[in-house]
């Protein structure tokens, strides 16, 4: 039965989790999360989710430059924890570790594993215009994302979800599916992976934001939704950065792949296969979001102009 635990995690994605064992009454050794990052403009140093949730519950916090060091090996041990919990801890926990806890390290994965293997398994989901996803929680290995299921949680992706809306539905329902698996971890079975069906969910770069107008305007769109908050969807009109915030499909209007053209108050983008899309929201660099009405006040494009140049 597991009663102590070792939380490790990082993002707003554990925070559900970490609330969750505290309020069901498990005993939480200690919190490990990465280190305070510089942030922002002034470069001050900004705490994580996790380590702001964990002052709030007045837990332990430990923030190791690396977990694998022997020292934290040695930390790990003294805890004599049933169980690690790990939710986008953000380093790979080396087979020392691994061996620690009597009942193993439980992930909770935001996939229906095999699928999206990787660090931003939600917002390629969204990305590649996947109907389904969900949650899975797992016993993790040495491999990427390759240990034996536990229990899974799945759930539509809504039309418009984003990453955003969508990452905090999944942290809800990851954290009840993590206390259910804590609670009956001696009766799961565990079911092996069948790695034929893996796929891969690789960290996000700000590249993935630049949008490739030779795409179809659906698979835009996805994108769009899929790398909210970031790296965002960008391109370039005049040589200068745009950030478009919003956007629709267009079936009404027919503009050249790559092109821009004003009509009325209203923006339209050509796109790949003979499809356009509605720029909505936009964002010039070095200016405020905006609505396209707003934007084109002080922005007329009086002819097809191109895009990403």
């Amino acid at each position: 039965m597991v009663k102590r635990v070792v939380f490790m995690g990082t993002p707003e994605f554990a925070v559900p989790t970490l609330e969750r064992l505290a309020a069901e009454g498990f005993e939480i050794a200690a919190v490990y999360t990465q280190p305070d990052r510089p942030k922002g403009r002034g470069q001050q140093l900004a705490l994580s989710p996790v380590k702001e949730a964990a002052l709030r519950l007045q837990l332990r916090v430990e923030q190791p430059l690396k977990v694998r060091a022997p020292e934290v090996r040695e930390q790990l041990r003294g805890f004599d924890a049933d169980a690690m919990v790990v939710v986008g801890y953000g380093q790979i926990i080396p087979q020392a570790i691994i061996d620690l806890p009597r009942y193993g390290i439980i992930n909770v994965h935001g996939s229906l594993l095999p699928k999206y293997r990787g660090a931003a398994p939600i917002q390629w989901a969204i990305a590649n215009g996947e109907a389904v996803t969900g949650v899975t929680t797992m016993q993790i290995n040495a491999g990427l994302d390759t240990g034996d299921m536990l229990l899974e949680w799945s759930t539509p992706i809504g039309a418009q979800e984003s990453a955003v809306t969508l990452g905090a539905r999944m942290a809800v329902a990851g954290a009840e599916l993590l206390i259910d698996t804590l609670r009956n971890i001696e009766s799961i079975a565990p079911r092996k992976q069948d790695d034929a069906q893996a796929s891969y969910a690789p960290i996000l770069k700000k590249e993935d934001g630049r949008i490739d107008f030779a795409m179809p305007a659906r698979q835009i769109l996805n994108r769009m939704r899929g790398f909210q908050p970031w790296p965002g969807a960008y391109t370039s009109l005049r040589g200068v950065k745009l950030n478009v915030w919003d956007a629709t499909v267009s079936d009404d209007v027919a503009v050249a792949q790559g092109m821009v053209v004003q009509q009325g108050k209203r923006l339209f983008a050509g796109c790949g296969e003979g499809t356009a899309i509605e720029l909505l929201e936009l964002q010039m660099e070095g200016r405020k979001r905006m609505p396209a009405a707003m934007f084109l006040n002080g922005f007329a494009i009086s002819a097809p102009e191109q895009l990403g140049s």
